[in-house]
C-alpha cells in the first residue's frame, strides 16, 4: 500500500520532471502541459462549449481510470473556464487550437485534492494525467 506522503511526494516529483521535458506552466495555475500534437483554426477561449476525447491516468501509472474512447467512443463535452471540470483541466486547455492534443499534469491541489476520487480509483493526493484533444469548438469566443 502506498502512503499519502508517498504519493504527494511523487506528485512533487512528476511535476518538476515535467517541466524539465519541456513542459509549459499554464497561466494562474500550477498545472503543466506538453503539446503532443499541434492543431489549427480557432482556439478554445472561456466560455467556448468543447467537445473532447480524453484519457486520464495518475501520474506514473500506465493503466487509466477513465477515458472518452471507451464505452463507444463518445466525445466528453463541456464549457471551458467556468468551473464545470477540474481546475487544472478547465485551465490546461484554455488556448487549445482545434485538433491539438495535449497532455497535462495536473497536481493534486488542482485536481481531486486530500479527497481523491475512490470511485475511479484515485487515491488521495494524486497528480493526474490527463492527455486531451479538441474535438470541436462552439461559442464564438475564438481567436483565429
Amino acid at each position: 500500500m502506498v502512503s499519502k506522503s508517498q504519493v504527494a511526494l511523487f506528485g512533487v516529483l512528476s511535476a518538476l520532471a515535467a517541466v524539465a521535458h519541456g513542459a509549459e506552466s499554464v497561466p494562474g495555475a500550477k498545472t503543466t502541459y506538453e503539446i503532443i500534437k499541434s492543431g489549427a483554426g480557432p482556439r478554445l477561449m472561456t466560455g467556448d462549449s468543447a467537445s473532447v476525447h480524453a484519457t486520464g491516468r495518475i501520474a506514473g501509472e500506465p493503466k487509466h481510470f477513465w477515458s472518452s474512447r471507451d464505452n463507444g467512443g463518445t466525445p466528453f463535452a463541456f464549457t471551458a473556464g467556468l468551473g464545470h471540470v477540474i481546475k487544472g483541466w478547465d485551465k490546461g486547455v484554455i488556448g487549445m487550437y482545434m485538433g491539438e492534443i495535449r497532455k497535462l499534469t495536473i497536481p493534486s491541489e488542482e485536481a481531486y485534492g486530500e479527497g481523491g476520487y475512490p470511485a475511479w480509483g484515485i487515491p488521495k493526493g494524486a497528480t493526474l494525467e490527463f492527455e486531451i484533444e479538441i474535438i470541436s469548438i462552439a461559442g464564438g469566443h475564438h481567436e483565429l
